[in-house]
């Protein structure tokens, strides 16, 4: 493929995934991995992602640090510890198209839990926890998409949003710096990276505004749809491929 084409294609979900996440906590993963995979490969798009991730939480919870809960951040952290390791030994031992496969479902499943909130419930106390943090940490290391399952976490607590975000951008820089130190950094080109960057810093001037103009619901609904078709795109593939 065209790197400019290329390039193009993963700038618009990263710009949205990231005033998305400026917003609500969460959206990059979520819009923006599948749509990595999809373009990039399973290996190279998720590496992506995670790097993607680490300067977006870092932009982020500059500015909201002060809000986040630190003892959710040091138990989630405990479990992506091990998770973490886990899901990076599958992303480099399974074949391309069944890693396709597995990291499409994967993101399917991260978008239905975070769909519905509920799942949460099971989530709570010190075990709920570190149990988030194990499967976040999988997830995020094969996908890219541990996000909602800290999301889980946070609704099971009743963590509210000013609170989430910065204690969410916690967790994911730390558990995406860790992936990028276990599977490496990708070597993409220059207008990959420059592209990528660029559609982070957007995302981020725009999430102000847009938080005060689109409603809550319609921005979740918006990130789970494009979500979902990045996401069936990327089994589809896989499938193809097989």
């Amino acid at each position: 493929m065209n790197p400019v084409v290329a390039a193009l294609l993963v700038a618009v979900p990263i710009a949205a995934g990231a005033t998305l996440q400026r917003t609500t906590g969460l959206g990059l993963a979520l819009v923006g991995a599948p749509f990595l995979v999809a373009v990039l490969g399973p290996r190279d798009g998720v590496s992506f992602g995670n790097a993607l991730q680490s300067v977006l939480c870092t932009l982020v919870l500059a500015q909201t640090w002060r809000d986040a809960r630190w003892a959710s951040v040091g138990l989630l952290l405990a479990g992506a510890a091990v998770g973490v390791p886990a899901g990076a030994l599958v992303a480099t031992t399974l074949p391309e198209a069944p890693l396709l496969v597995v990291v499409g479902l994967l993101a399917l499943l991260g978008v239905a839990l975070s769909a519905v909130p509920a799942a949460g419930a099971a989530l709570r106390g010190t075990g709920g926890a570190v149990g988030s943090g194990v499967a976040a940490g999988f997830v995020n290391a094969t996908a890219g998409v541990g996000g909602p399952l800290i999301s889980a976490y946070g609704v099971s607590q009743r963590i509210e949003p000013r609170v989430f975000v910065p204690t969410a951008q916690a967790v994911l820089l730390a558990v995406n710096l860790t992936a990028l130190l276990v599977k490496g950094v990708p070597d993409l080109g220059v207008v990959t990276w420059v592209a990528g960057l660029a559609a982070i810093t957007v995302g981020v001037l725009l999430g102000g505004p847009v938080s005060r103009r689109l409603s809550p619901v319609t921005g979740r609904r918006l990130m789970l749809a494009v979500a979902a078709v990045g996401a069936l795109a990327t089994v589809a593939r896989g499938l193809l491929e097989l």
